[in-house]
């Protein structure tokens, strides 16, 4: 484990930071990729080259082989370079001081797209890829709030400043902006913003929910094809997932309706002008976000620990849902239905219980706010947090309840 320095504590990252390979480490603006890495060098001699900042943007787009020159004087084992997608030709000398000059990389990112669809030299396994997100309730552990992760979401500033309410709102918002000056509009991944803005309204109120190309149109006046570049764009920026729907077939998988998940419950709130608004408990809106937030724990916790895991929904055409199905390497899957009440209720989740019967499954879960653990008719019926622990086999100790 690699250490998050916060004025809430030292706070562990779930992120496997290798020590003598190579490595892309890829997240979200604002998720704290440079703070952990500031920690984990903290005790190396590194050179640090942060394209963040402009001066030395320009002198490296203009000249990459610079890089070398500025590593030669006092040689350091590694050479970290912050938002490496900014100058994909960078690479072609990364790979080279990999080669000729053994130095050790670390090379940041919060958008793989131009390196993607640039052809980019991605250095061809010679530096592995790891991924980081915003907080998840297991690193935040004694500090976490589920109320506060549900209205203003789990990146880093929220929660090490000890923000107010109001100050949280107006982070939010201004973080929705930067997002699209400094990654859409900077980089030049779409051609005009506005359009590109209005999308991201319409998106952020479609969240969780099967996409649906035409309505986004109707909503905000984007076509079909250009809504679908504009959805990659967000999953490319690592600002969203897909879920696309349970198959056996890959293939199939792949050209059904997904389901689009933001990454992060205060962003798509922010996009839904909602920050300042409370969230009431019992609401659709509530239970939307909390949905969203539980998708997020299993998707962060399974990337956090390399678990090459499939995610999937189920929906039949009477709209009855499976909302998360986990499929491993080896046996059957497991099954999810995610649910916002604090006090287990049958009634609301019969079809559920239907639903798993034409199903071959492992295990069969009910994951809600309800502390109180139960087993019927072999589903387990447990609170959200003691659900994750027990799929990602995380141990607790015998005296500690759900958060």
């Amino acid at each position: 484990m690699s250490i998050f320095d916060s004025i809430l504590d030292m706070i562990a990252r779930f992120c496997n930071i290798p020590k003598s390979q190579s490595f892309f480490l890829f997240g979200p603006r604002g998720s704290g990729k440079s703070t952990l890495l500031k920690h984990h060098f903290a005790d190396k001699d590194v050179l640090w080259i942060n394209l963040l900042n402009q001066a030395t943007d320009l002198q490296l787009a203009h000249n990459p082989d610079l890089l070398i020159n500025l590593w030669l004087p006092k040689k350091p084992e590694w050479i970290i370079i912050d938002e490496v997608q900014k100058i994909p030709r960078l690479l072609d000398v990364v790979h080279l001081g990999i080669e000729e000059y053994k130095i050790r990389f670390a090379l940041t990112g919060s958008s793989a797209r131009k390196l993607k669809r640039g052809n980019a030299n991605l250095l061809a396994g010679r530096a592995v890829e790891r991924h980081l997100m915003p907080f998840s309730s297991l690193e935040l552990g004694d500090h976490f709030e589920l109320d506060k992760a549900l209205r203003f979401g789990l990146l880093p500033k929220i929660w090490s400043e000890q923000l107010s309410f109001d100050e949280a709102s107006d982070f939010l918002y201004s973080y929705v902006n930067t997002y699209l000056k400094e990654e859409v509009a900077a980089e030049q991944l779409v051609r005009n913003l506005e359009p590109f803005r209005r999308f991201l309204v319409s998106a952020a109120q479609s969240n969780s929910k099967i996409i649906n190309h035409s309505a986004i149109e109707r909503d905000c006046g984007v076509p079909r094809k250009q809504s679908e570049r504009h959805f990659e764009i967000l999953v490319d920026t690592l600002i969203g997932n897909f879920l696309y729907p349970f198959d056996t077939s890959a293939r199939k998988r792949q050209t059904q309706k997904a389901k689009f998940y933001f990454f992060d419950t205060g962003v798509v709130r922010a996009l839904q002008k909602l920050s300042e608004q409370t969230l009431e408990n019992s609401t659709f809106d509530y239970g939307n976000i909390f949905e969203t937030f539980v998708i997020n724990e299993f998707l962060k916790t399974a990337s956090s620990l390399q678990n090459h895991w499939e995610f999937s929904y189920f929906q039949t055409t009477e709209n009855s849902e499976i909302d998360l199905i986990i499929e491993r390497p080896r046996g059957k899957p497991i099954l999810i239905e995610i649910k916002s009440f604090q006090k287990f209720s049958e009634d609301k989740v019969g079809s559920f219980f239907k639903l798993i019967k034409s199903f071959k499954y492992e295990t069969a879960y009910i994951l809600s706010n309800d502390p109180q653990s139960r087993e019927i008719n072999g589903v387990r019926c447990l609170h959200w947090q003691t659900g994750l622990n027990e799929i990602f086999l995380i141990p607790r100790r015998a005296d500690e309840g759900p958060i």
